[in-house]
């Protein structure tokens, strides 16, 4: 009788494994294979990394550290801590962004955008939020975290396919 239990690891932004890919039928190019705590770990504060990709929709891997800059988007976005702990503040636009693909940004760097402001969550390791359309967000963490974007590609998506791929 052999041994069949398994421990799953779930990473981290401090502690994650490359991991691989065995590819059974097809070619490698065909094929996408990245590690969200790896991307994160070489991107920028809030840099929002495309992972993965169907048509037009993406998930956009973020490092979250320290403030970002006030984000929003004509279309309902969907949030997902993997990693550390973030607050998101949200503010109901005076002006929303009508008819753009993905994110923007809400105002100039530094600056709240103008609108109501319509309160916070916190997200730990596991949490999920709504990021309504029409409103702005900002997240905010005091230690680094990574987090999980599922949205459109916009102009601030960040395609590093060539770094982040196995060929």
């Amino acid at each position: 009788m052999t041994d069949a239990s398994y421990h799953t690891f779930f990473g981290s932004l401090d502690r994650y494994r490359k991991g691989e890919i065995e590819i059974t039928s097809g070619s490698a190019r065909h094929y996408v294979f990245s590690n969200i705590f790896e991307i994160a770990s070489t991107s920028a504060p809030y840099e929002k990394v495309v992972a993965g990709k169907n048509l037009d929709y993406v998930i956009e891997v973020l490092r979250t550290e320290g403030p970002s800059r006030w984000f929003a988007s004509s279309h309902d976005e969907f949030a997902i801590l993997m990693d550390g702990e973030v607050r998101i503040d949200f503010i109901k636009l005076d002006t929303p962004p009508q008819n753009v693909a993905g994110s923007v940004y809400a105002s100039n760097e530094g600056e709240p955008p103008a609108g109501r402001a319509m309160g916070h969550v916190v997200l730990r390791r596991g949490h999920q939020a709504l990021l309504p359309a029409g409103c702005a967000y900002r997240f905010s963490a005091q230690k680094p975290g990574v987090a999980l974007v599922q949205t459109m590609l916009g102009k601030l998506s960040v395609e590093k396919w060539a770094d982040i791929c196995l060929h």
